[in-house]
């Protein structure tokens, strides 16, 4: 797991309020004139000024946490104990393993990978029957061996048929049977993270290799304070490392029991919770660490990004939504002296100070209602 980026508020009112403080001093009086003409390029105090329209939009705002992107699954691939067997061909670490393709190779005869949910426990021949069954025929169809083959959990003579046609193009022995160790069997195309044999060793039963899915997922462990605002299902929005781009995802699971760094409990629920639990300790720092609880994100699509097992990204959580409202640039608002704030409203040649209501801060946006704001509207901004 990367170590958690600083979380930060991408959009919520106080970001607001920083921005303004920096252009209301320079625009207040430029607003209580209500005579200086549109699109000029100077303004009160000789700040430039530019004008915006109003927009009809969606806004959003969140909070930005951080996360590690990496593979989903793990799978650990044996082979049984041969004697006078030997490794002859082993996968790179990183490679991609496909239905079809080799796992590895024994005495130089392929061991390849069908997909499906029930491991391969025992030998294939004529006249069983199981699950293991119907996944092998779905692999011989879905290979192109499976002439006078329907899908079906018997060993038929016509599986074993099938089964021979594919040993010949793999250049073994066409037996029609598959004795235990000839294929692995796993639920998808898997990567390769590890070795623990190597070629010219002996097949001495045991660990062969280990191995992921190819589907991206990204790991939070996000504060229990914000547990709130994820639940399984919810959209986000993952930055990828680097941050020149993104990619959609949503929730596929948000942990039930927290934890402090190092791993240790804290009870089902964080702090104060049903658990019962108590706060990590401080570790010695002074500083008692925040526990977390593990939130799991599926990516939408698989990003070149995703290459990067383990590397940092930020995933941006939305945590409120507003559909068709009218928006302005933020740095159109102004601070009144009464209170609240308001516009400058462009009208011809001349400008008119209108008081507006907010509402939902985006990263550069903010809702607003007023008299007179409508789609189009003309603003005086700060010139950029």
């Amino acid at each position: 797991m990367a170590e958690v980026s600083t979380r930060r508020v991408l959009a919520t009112a106080a970001v607001a309020g920083a921005v303004l403080g920096g252009i209301v001093a320079g625009a207040v009086a430029a607003a209580t004139s209500g005579s200086n003409p549109a699109g000029t390029t100077s303004g009160s105090r000789g700040n430039a000024v530019s004008t915006a329209a109003v927009v009809r939009t969606s806004l959003t705002s969140a909070v930005q946490v951080g996360g590690s992107i990496g593979y989903a699954g793990s799978y650990t691939i044996a082979a049984p104990a041969e004697s006078s067997a030997t490794f002859t061909w082993l996968p790179t670490v990183g490679q991609v393993i496909k239905e079809g393709q080799r796992v590895y190779a024994v005495n130089n005869e392929p061991v390849p990978l069908l997909y499906g949910r029930v491991v391969a426990y025992r030998p294939f021949q004529l006249g069983m029957d199981g699950a293991d069954v119907a996944e092998l025929t779905h692999d011989l169809i879905a290979l192109g061996y499976g002439g006078g083959l329907t899908d079906s959990n018997h060993y038929t003579s016509a599986t074993a048929a099938a089964v021979s046609r594919w040993q010949r193009a793999l250049g073994l022995p066409a037996t029609g049977e598959l004795p235990l160790g000839d294929v692995v069997v796993e639920p998808g195309p898997i990567r390769v993270t590890t070795l623990s044999a190597y070629v010219g060793g002996a097949v001495a039963g045991g660990t062969v290799l280990t191995a992921t899915s190819t589907r991206s997922i990204v790991s939070v462990d996000l504060d229990v304070s914000e547990e709130y605002l994820v639940k399984p299902g919810d959209p986000v929005t993952v930055v990828l490392p680097g941050g020149s781009s993104s990619v959609g995802g949503h929730v596929t699971a948000v942990g039930s029991v927290a934890s402090c760094p190092g791993g240790g409990g804290v009870g089902v629920g964080g702090p104060g919770g049903s658990g019962g639990g108590s706060p990590c300790a401080s570790g010695g720092s002074g500083n008692a660490a925040t526990p977390t609880v593990p939130v799991s994100i599926t990516l939408d699509r698989t990003p070149p990004g995703a290459r990067l097992d383990q590397a940092p990204v930020n995933v941006n959580i939305t945590t409120q939504r507003a559909n068709d409202v009218l928006a302005a640039p933020i740095n159109a608002l102004l601070a009144l002296a009464s209170g609240g704030y308001g516009v400058q409203v462009v009208t011809g040649s001349t400008t008119r100070l209108v008081g507006v209501t907010t509402g939902l801060y985006s990263n550069t946006l903010v809702q607003i209602s007023g008299s007179g704001i409508t789609a189009g509207t003309k603003l005086v901004v700060p010139a950029s």
